[in-house]
């Protein structure tokens, strides 16, 4: 598959704002906290539709200081990101009878979350940037079979699943079908093995060994 121009760059720049941003929060609300242990190095893989599609995305705990309440981190974070320029909303619910507030912001289709509340000295950090396609998808085409009539080997037969294929028939090699909802699903017909499963790849069958099943599928085999 072929990388699409700009892809990746892009997909870079909306990492590094996001991380410079989360950093920023973090330090700020959370003093102190460990920012070896914000990983935003490497784009995950988000969307398994073709063609895939990959993001940076991270989940840090902090914890707020003792003197200062929830009510008071959320209100700086969304100070802190309204100042920033990300489009910001505050939403509360009550926890066993104690509040508990999310500040979600966006930013050039970034998003960032700040939640927190009163039963907890937790300061939960979370943030993505949008899930960008990085190549190219390129059309699927089957592989050749492994064997054909003409070149089985002597006191073999073909494999009557994959009928010389040697490749999983179902998924054609792959390991995973299209499937919804995340784009793909593990082969149920090689559990991801890729291989036919009844001839293991060899595309054949040796006949001294075939079982009387098997032999069904052979009428015309002695």
């Amino acid at each position: 598959m072929s990388e699409i121009p700009q892809a990746r760059e892009e997909l870079n720049r909306l990492g590094r704002s996001l991380r410079e941003q989360m950093v920023a929060l973090i330090t700020d609300l959370t003093p102190g906290a460990d920012l070896h242990l914000l990983f935003l190095d490497d784009p995950l893989l988000a969307d398994w539709h073709q063609p895939l599609r990959h993001h940076f995305s991270a989940l840090f705990r902090g914890e707020r200081p003792a003197t200062v309440t929830a009510a008071e981190i959320a209100s700086r974070a969304a100070v802190l990101l309204d100042a920033a320029g990300w489009d910001v909303t505050t939403s509360e619910e009550q926890q066993d009878g104690k509040r508990a507030t999310m500040v979600l912001a966006h930013r050039d289709g970034n998003v960032i979350r700040v939640g927190t509340g009163d039963h907890t000295s937790a300061v939960m950090f979370s943030g993505r940037t949008p899930a960008l396609a990085l190549r190219a998808p390129k059309p699927f085409q089957r592989p050749e079979p492994v064997r054909t009539a003409e070149t089985v080997t002597p006191g073999y037969v073909l494999c009557y699943e994959c009928e010389g294929l040697g490749w999983c028939y179902g998924c054609g090699g792959r390991g995973w079908r299209p499937s919804e909802p995340h784009g793909r699903t593990r082969c149920r017909e090689c559990s991801g093995r890729k291989v036919c499963p009844i001839c293991r790849g060899g595309g054949e069958l040796a006949v001294s060994q075939l079982s009387e099943y098997q032999r069904g599928y052979y009428p015309d085999v002695d």
